[in-house]
């Protein structure tokens, strides 16, 4: 039995490593999700179209690209029934590039970054780093332009942000880099820029004219040898490209490790580790023939982007997305949607899933001594009086039941009382939708570093929380209901 166990632990988390190296950015999770959700059956929709939507078919729709929901109506669903949601984000701390990247100092090209969420910037020096996001492409055809946008992603490490010598820097006490003027990453000297833009421009001296003409005023913005990578990853002129939003991103893979290979390593985690279970559980609770036949909701699962800044935009947890797609749903199936979506909203259910602070064993006094989640011991319900989490005794009840049945672990959280609390879309979306909501996220180490950790069998314990959630909840719910109205 344990074997099978391992076993079962060890395919869930090589999938997620798959996920984990496909994701280096948002809107790269959100294609990957894309990928997935169409190889499951799952049929893309447009918020620019009218929606047709059948019971027992499933559906997904994106925004802005980096955020997707994904939803499988029930056979049995009506218009007025309820949702039953899990919601994680798809964006992570990070360097992003700076709408002038350009930067050339002390006989370097280097590259303008600004900081995105609170990372651990200290863990992005000395990494071997690329870039990746999405582009802006222009096309003339037949003297008219079109736009596009593609993703790109740079695999090679073409930049570095080295420390300073400790010869240099014998009076610091710690490592505080300053973000504005330490964490600019080092792209090429000047020297060899110089010397290889010559050669490439005697090679190309009979389009002199026509070169300079096309330039564009991107070229002036960011170095010309990062528009050239740029430009030969994606298959187009570094002219063509009008515009982007790009990152730095860590090279090194994830993968599985440990001297048990017990531990996922691995950028991201936070809150790739999460949209991925999430994901999975949809996908496998509304795969088999026959699955949706007995479920009278909707089950849904909401990635949202922006949750590290905040949520506070057109596609984060604070926009009307969740609302949008209560209501578009409904509406499918009743044209009076204002009348029922109150009584919608109270019996739906938010899972807010994103991940949680593991036991430190350098660190033991940083947590509350009877909450001390641990590695490998299920997913963490997150508790705080002041509603930086949305948990209340109703929610958690209805979580650690699902567990119990399928003899799943689980584990809490309360923050020391001496210690701030962070928080997440839970509380946003409990206070913005007015929906039931438990926050949960598997445990894990250092968060917010460009390289993370968790333990593989909690990745197994998450997917098959999350699956059970989506199966069992409409059951439990109903009994939950009937105990209240005796």
């Amino acid at each position: 039995m344990a074997k099978q166990q391992d076993n079962n632990a060890n395919s869930v988390a090589s999938d997620l490593i798959n996920f984990l190296n496909a994701s280096p950015t948002a809107f790269h999770a959100v294609d990957e999700s894309k990928r997935q959700l169409k190889e499951a059956g799952f049929e893309q929709l447009s918020e620019r179209e009218d929606w047709s939507l059948q019971a027992g078919k499933k559906y997904f729709f994106t925004r802005n690209y980096s955020t997707i929901v994904a939803f499988a109506i029930g056979k049995k669903y009506v218009a007025g029934n309820g949702f039953h949601i899990v919601g994680a984000h798809t964006d992570s701390p990070c360097l992003k590039l700076k709408p002038t990247s350009k930067v050339t100092k002390g006989g370097y090209l280097e590259v303008g970054v600004q900081t995105y969420g609170g990372g651990l910037w200290h863990t992005w020096f000395d990494r071997d780093l690329a870039v990746a996001g999405r582009v802006i492409i222009k096309k003339v055809k037949d003297g008219s332009h079109s736009y596009s946008h593609r993703l790109v992603r740079i695999h090679n490490p073409i930049m570095r942000i080295p420390t300073l010598a400790i010869h240099l820097d014998r009076g610091s006490d710690g490592f505080k880099p300053n973000t504005q003027s330490h964490l600019a990453p080092i792209l090429a000297t000047s020297i060899k820029d110089e010397l290889n833009r010559s050669v490439n421009e005697n090679d190309s001296a009979d389009n002199g004219a026509q070169t300079e003409a096309k330039k564009s005023t991107e070229n002036q913005k960011h170095h010309s040898l990062l528009l050239k990578l740029l430009a030969k990853e994606i298959g187009c002129e570094p002219d063509d490209i009008c515009d982007f939003e790009l990152q730095a991103c860590d090279t090194q893979p994830s993968l599985i490790a440990g001297a048990l290979k017990e531990f996922v390593f691995s950028g991201r985690l936070d809150n790739l580790c999460m949209s991925f279970c999430s994901l999975k559980a949809l996908i496998d609770a509304t795969s088999p023939e026959g699955s949706l036949d007995d479920e009278v909701g909707v089950r849904m699962v909401a990635l949202y982007d922006h949750e590290e800044v905040g949520s506070n935009s057109a596609q984060g947890a604070g926009s009307p997305v969740t609302l949008d797609t209560i209501s578009r749903v409904t509406n499918a199936f009743c044209s009076d949607v204002k009348m029922m979506l109150e009584k919608i909203v109270q019996k739906s259910f938010l899972v807010s899933a994103d991940m949680a602070h593991a036991l430190h064993p350098n660190y033991m006094d940083k947590h509350e001594e009877n909450h001390q989640p641990k590695m490998h011991g299920g997913l963490v319900i997150k508790h705080n009086a002041n509603q930086r989490y949305a948990t209340n005794a109703i929610t958690s009840f209805i979580f650690k039941e699902i567990g119990q049945i399928h003899q799943l672990p689980i584990q809490e959280f309360v923050v020391r009382n001496d210690m701030p609390c962070g928080s997440t879309i839970g509380p946003i979306l409990a206070s913005g939708v007015g929906i039931r909501t438990v926050d949960i996220g598997a445990p894990q180490l250092s968060m917010h570093s460009i390289r993370e950790m968790c333990a593989v069998d909690d990745v197994l314990h998450s997917y098959m929380h999350l699956k059970a959630f989506f199966m069992e909840f409409s059951k439990l719910d109903t009994k939950l209901i009937v105990d209240a109205e005796v």
